[in-house]
């Protein structure tokens, strides 16, 4: 009997023409995750095994996985051959090392050449199992323990507990798309639900030195980097945004100056979606929670570019957004106290019903256009990953 990690893949099994294409990924990333582990992976459409290898521990491996998506469960799973006096006597070793009351036998039978039903395997194990332990028996509705058996091709399977997986979609079947990553709480979570179904993310942070510090530029590199434990290696795109904000600050009237920043930026973004081959923008807006998040501001907003936007977070209230981030380990990095170029400049009453001709107007007051393209081509990229680079304040 030999312990190994079964993988199963949920939703992913209701692809059909576009499901090996949805497994393959999900295998390659599994890969990439456990480069460092000394492991031997197989599948096939319905499972994936995970085979350590050299006594390697299954603990490592299983947090790693946790954080995958694509995955449903993940079973720590013994190893048995098919032949029935083999598997009857392995769940009868492992039943004996578990203390319950009440008990029922769930059998998965693929291989149709195996010789027993499952229903009635069940009732064989069970019978087994009545036999050998005292003052024990079957309730089917609300066991305290559960035994599960999967008879497949060449091997079956006995396990009792699943481990929840990430679920969604395995990241990059989607596509790419960027992640606006301001270094507030919102953002994160907005890429992480992204990466979840599937969109593998690019960052774009938009930093404003002098008038933001490198304490705040840190910040958000620690963020991808947390983020980076669903989706290695990601790219991050720095923006040197402080010309443009200084001509905001300049030539606008105060209440506007958020309004035609975030079309700044939504423009500065199109291009760069456009050089990395991107598909979609993504960013952490939620209806109503500031002046720019309402919706004629995101209208006027968006009205400067024609890339799909995502907005993973729009309908959730902060709250949920807050408890999201927790799960994900971004939130004590997101409320440390550095500020951003969205708040440095913060009117004291921003517009929340702006008018897209005035904006026009406005906007014609300074020749953005060269310094969009100056900002552009001054873009700084680094690659972060959360197994090789660590980022201190």
């Amino acid at each position: 009997m030999k312990k190994i990690i079964l993988i199963k893949y949920g939703e992913l099994t209701t692809k059909k023409a576009n499901r090996n294409l949805f497994i393959n990924t999900l295998h390659q990333n599994i890969k990439e995750a456990l480069k460092e582990e000394n492991i031997k992976i197989e599948k096939n459409r319905v499972r994936m095994f995970i085979e350590p290898l050299d006594n390697q521990k299954l603990e490592p491996i299983i947090n790693k996985l946790t954080k995958i998506f694509g995955i449903h469960s993940i079973v720590i799973t013994n190893k048995v051959d098919n032949n029935i006096d083999t598997i009857k006597q392995n769940v009868l070793e492992i039943a004996k090392n578990i203390q319950f009351k009440t008990f029922k036998v769930e059998t998965k039978r693929s291989n149709k050449n195996f010789p027993i039903p499952s229903m009635e395997f069940n009732n064989i194990i069970g019978g087994l199992l009545l036999k050998n332990i005292p003052n024990i028996k079957v309730d089917i509705h609300n066991p305290d323990y559960t035994i599960k058996i999967e008879i497949r091709e060449n091997n079956t399977y006995i396990y009792e507990n699943e481990i929840k997986g990430a679920g969604g979609y395995p990241v990059g079947v989607a596509g790419k798309g960027i992640l606006m990553l301001s270094g507030g709480i919102d953002s994160p979570v907005a890429g992480y639900l992204a990466m979840k179904r599937g969109i593998k993310i690019e960052c774009l942070y938009f930093e404003s030195p002098p008038h933001t510090s490198i304490m705040a530029k840190n910040k958000v590199k620690q963020l991808v980097e947390k983020l980076s434990a669903y989706q290695p290696d990601i790219k991050l795109h720095i923006i040197n945004f402080t010309n443009i904000q200084e001509n905001i600050y300049k030539n606008i009237n105060p209440d506007y100056m958020i309004t035609i920043m975030r079309r700044m930026m939504y423009r500065i973004s199109e291009q760069i979606i456009t050089k990395r081959k991107c598909l979609i923008l993504i960013n952490g807006e939620s209806i109503g929670q500031v002046a720019s998040q309402t919706l004629p501001s995101m209208k006027v907003i968006n009205n400067v570019t024609n890339i799909p936007v995502i907005r993973p977070v729009a309908c959730l209230d902060k709250l949920e957004i807050i408890e999201l981030a927790k799960k994900i380990d971004t939130y004590e990095t997101s409320i440390l106290p550095y500020e951003d170029c969205c708040t440095i400049f913060l009117p004291k009453h921003p517009v929340i019903n702006p008018k897209l001709e005035k904006c026009i107007e406005y906007e014609k007051t300074f020749d953005y256009q060269s310094l969009i393209e100056e900002a552009i081509n001054t873009v700084e990229t680094i690659q972060i990953n959360n197994q090789k680079n660590k980022f201190n304040f």
